[in-house]
């Protein structure tokens, strides 16, 4: 039996690795691509936000869209070290790179990816106004929420532990979401922010990827993912209504 064979045979028992000079091929290259989606998308989504912060009503708004840009830089550098451990030219990202580059407002590109970068679909669509990156922060924060916790568990150790440390700082980005919401809807009531709803709710729920996804088992079976796609995204769902709900609003049909 090979060591690649007793590797395989070791995850699939539940066994976790912390080292990258024990990690097979396959591994390595789903590993690798996990950890450049979540970092891409955290260094575009940060960009995007940036963008966005001067139109903040109020200083505390400010500060609070502020922070979560650099929040969000700060969790990608920490799984950024991690790829340079596995030999990834993290120089790349010090490097000038198009992160607020986006489609048209009306593109629907499903979960295609950028031909820039790694990052989620829903990073390729541009943030029109506060309200709109409020909605967009709230809705993508409970999403990345459930995301993390699946992320939380992957069998490459160092990884796991970083997104543990991450999750609380995603949570809180999207209190402060809900929290701008509940003002937005004092101010100018709900009609306005239903069209927001309805705009991101598709496109932050393609981020879950295809429920019918091939991939699943073999990911399973390396411990990078414990739960299907679709179950991931209903999870979202429930979570994401109930907060719409108490706002007066409700998820995309």
């Amino acid at each position: 039996m090979t060591d690649e064979m007793s590797i395989s045979s070791y995850l699939a028992q539940g066994g976790v690795l912390s080292n990258p000079s024990n990690v097979p091929p396959r591994y390595r290259a789903e590993l690798m691509k996990m950890m450049a989606t979540f970092v891409d998308s955290e260094l575009a989504g940060a960009a995007g936000f940036a963008d966005i912060i001067n139109e903040g009503p109020g200083i505390k708004a400010r500060i609070a869209a502020a922070k979560i840009v650099l929040e969000k830089s700060d969790s990608a550098e920490k799984v950024l070290r991690i790829m340079g451990d596995f030999g990834a030219d993290t120089e790349r990202y010090a490097d000038h790179h198009p992160w607020t580059a986006r489609l048209e407002r009306d593109a629907d590109i499903g979960q295609t990816r950028s031909k820039h970068d790694m990052r989620l679909a829903v990073f390729n669509y541009p943030l029109e106004g506060w309200a709109d990156a409020v909605v967009m922060n709230l809705l993508m924060g409970s999403a990345v929420a459930v995301q993390l916790e699946e992320l939380s568990h992957v069998s490459y150790q160092p990884l796991a532990e970083a997104f543990r440390t991450i999750q609380p700082i995603e949570a809180h980005h999207a209190e402060l979401a809900e929290e701008g919401l509940m003002v937005l809807v004092e101010a100018q009531g709900t009609e306005a922010l239903q069209e927001l709803v309805s705009y991101w709710w598709p496109r932050v729920a393609a981020s879950f990827g295809s429920e019918t996804s091939q991939k699943f088992e073999g990911l399973k079976a390396m411990g990078l993912r414990r739960t299907p796609n679709a179950e991931l995204k209903a999870r979202w769902e429930q979570t994401a209504s109930a907060v719409l709900a108490k706002a007066g609003l409700k998820p995309a049909a």
